[in-house]
């Protein structure tokens, strides 16, 4: 239960992933921001528009999936960390997830990094892409990583480094 561990059910996660035919896609924002809090940074980072207009401050971001081009300012600008890029079409074995990363040191690019889940528990192993480094002081560093396919879902955090 996401109050009482921070961590989001099954059924949770089903209203915010996309299905399998927007996933073959190409790229694409997930939004796993569950709180109605006062916050709209990923509004305002969108280039695209696919996070659409809030009606109250305190709205849970949607994404227009159509729109969306998984290019990950709205991963940079989230201050909950709640938000990541999927690419499942990077190739036949891996997906790309870009990752908010706000410890030190920074990974790089080239090393293998500890994945792991929502719970913290390593799932396996990956490679650091890029390091998107934040541009002003308001926004997060962005971890690029290849993961397992099978984990694009599952890996939302990284560590060993």
């Amino acid at each position: 239960m996401l109050k009482k561990t921070g961590i989001p059910e099954e059924e949770e996660l089903k209203l915010v992933l996309p299905d399998d035919a927007r996933r073959k896609r190409g790229p694409f924002a997930v939004f796993e921001c569950f709180e109605r809090i006062p916050c709209n940074p990923c509004y305002d980072a969108c280039p695209m528009h696919a996070v659409m207009p809030f009606e109250d401050i305190n709205d849970l971001p949607r994404l227009d999936l159509d729109r969306c081009n998984g290019c990950g300012n709205c991963v940079a600008q989230c201050p909950g960390l709640a938000v990541f890029v999927v690419d499942e079409t990077y190739s036949e074995d891996e997906a790309l997830l870009k990752l908010p990363y706000e410890f030190v040191p920074l990974p790089l690019a080239g090393s293998e990094v500890d994945l792991l889940d929502r719970e913290g528990k390593k799932v396996g192993r990956g490679k650091v892409v890029r390091v998107q480094k934040a541009r002003h002081r308001t926004a997060t560093p962005v971890v690029w990583v290849t993961v397992p396919k099978h984990l694009s879902m599952v890996v939302r955090n990284i560590g060993g480094i």
